[in-house]
Parts: C-alpha cells; structure tokens; sequence
C-alpha cells in the first residue's frame, strides 16, 4: 500500500492512470461513458495517424454506439483507417473484433470501420495474404456477419460479399492453406445466394446465434437506449463507398472452387 507521496513514482503514477483509463473504457456507468465520449471527441479532433492508431482501435471496441458516434464525427466510417498503412497488428485486431462480436450485436458503424479494412486490405488478394495470412476462423468471424435476409442489396451485406469474392480468388498450389481459405470463401458466397443452403452449412453454427438487443449504458443527456430503429438507420446509412461495391453474384470461379470442394 502506497501511504506517501514519496512512494508514488513515475511508474505507479502510470499504472493508475491507466488503471482509471480501462474504468473509463468499460462504459459501466453513465460516468464512464460520458467521459469516454469526451475523450473519443478528443481523439477525432486530432485525426488519426500511425502513432496514434492503436487508440482508435482500443475505442472502437467498445460496444457503445454513443462513443462511437463522437470518434466518427461527421466521418465516413468506411473510410476511417485509410490513413493508416495496414499491418498485421490492425489486421489481427479486426479480426479479433470480428469474432468477439456477435451475429447482429455490433453497431452497423463500427461493423462498417472495419470492412473498410479488410476491404483495401484484400483488394488485391495475394498481398493481403502476406500482410495477414487468413484461416478458416477469420473468414468465418467474417462471414457470420452477414444477413442473408436481408439480400445481397444491404450495403454491408454487399462488401461482405465483395471481400469473400476476392479471398476466393486466392490460389498457389504451394501453399495448401491459402487454396482452403479460398475454397471457404466461396462456400459461404454460394450458400449467401443459395435458398436451397443455410448458413449453417457452411459455417459453425454456434458463430451464427444472433443477439439482437446490445446492451448499452446511456450517458445522463442521452438517457434513451439504441432501438431497432436507430440500428436500422446505421445499417442503412453504411458508407456510400460500400453503396458502389459490386453486388456481388457468385462468380464461375467461385462455383468451380464449390464444386471441388
């Protein structure tokens, strides 16, 4: 126990700063997720940049739609980590996000930050790869997300579908791991268009229980919970950037790689 200021070094000082930061991060309290707020709005002034990018990732895991909003600001969040040369500390931290999130539990914005991502990522499928080498879980913790009645004109639905085509497409007979994530890929295209196929057929069907009801603590001012309107809306207004992604119909490679599959 620290009894004297004496005793209260730089290091200590520090832990309990951050200590009361992670408090502040948890949003368990009106509080908490005001003062999260505040700093997410701090944040968005500055602007994102490779220093400070990390931090932007720390806050857009929290499940809290308010905070979200005030690191957003008037941003497409489609278009929110453009800035940032992709890595693969970025890339295993979106997916980390994408997997701990529940089917229909993460506000439609955060969802979007992220396909952003993944989306510049693998545009070009095989330098993705090399940036971050894709498992069968990650494109899984990808595909859980989409909601295939909601068509293939839902505008994440669509770049959801758009990222899939392009893993699809990877292929090097030397390396077998990188032709099974592809394989996968198209799986969970083909049973996305397929009405006579479930998504359960494709993928574990315990990554596909759907929660529909986030659980937020409002901050005092905006004491009213996100309703399934106010999700809709988010949905709805995803990027115009993922407006413009192809459709998304199954390709004849995908088909082809179904089939030998």
């Amino acid at each position: 126990m620290y009894t004297t200021n004496d005793e209260w070094d730089d290091s200590r000082i520090t832990e309990i700063e951050t200590h009361l930061l992670q408090g502040v991060f948890g949003c368990r309290t009106k509080e908490a997720v005001e003062a999260a707020i505040t700093y997410a709005r701090y944040l968005s002034s500055v602007g994102i940049s490779p220093e400070n990018c990390p931090v932007f990732l720390r806050m857009l895991e929290i499940e809290n739609h308010w905070v979200i909003d005030a690191l957003l600001g008037e941003r497409d969040p489609f278009l929110l980590l453009s800035a940032v040369q992709p890595n693969k500390f970025i890339l295993s931290r979106t997916f980390a996000m994408l997997t701990r999130w529940h089917k229909g539990s993460i506000y439609p914005k955060s969802l979007s930050v992220i396909l952003g991502v993944l989306q510049s990522v693998y545009s070009s499928p095989k330098d993705g790869y090399r940036i971050f080498p894709l498992r069968i879980a990650d494109v899984n913790a990808l595909g859980k997300h989409l909601e295939k009645g909601a068509g293939q004109d839902d505008p994440l639905n669509r770049v959801i579908l758009d990222i899939l085509e392009k893993i699809s497409h990877l292929e090097d007979p030397a390396v077998p791991e990188m032709e099974e994530v592809a394989l996968h890929a198209a799986s969970i295209r083909n049973a996305f268009f397929d009405d006579r196929q479930k998504m359960e057929q494709v993928i574990p069907p315990v990554l596909l229980v759907t929660v529909d009801d986030r659980i937020e603590v409002p901050p005092r001012e905006m004491a009213r919970l996100a309703g399934d309107d106010d999700k809709k809306a988010a949905r709805s207004a995803a990027p115009a950037a993922a407006a413009s992604v192809a459709a998304g119909r199954p390709t004849k490679t995908a088909k082809a790689r179904g089939r030998r599959r």
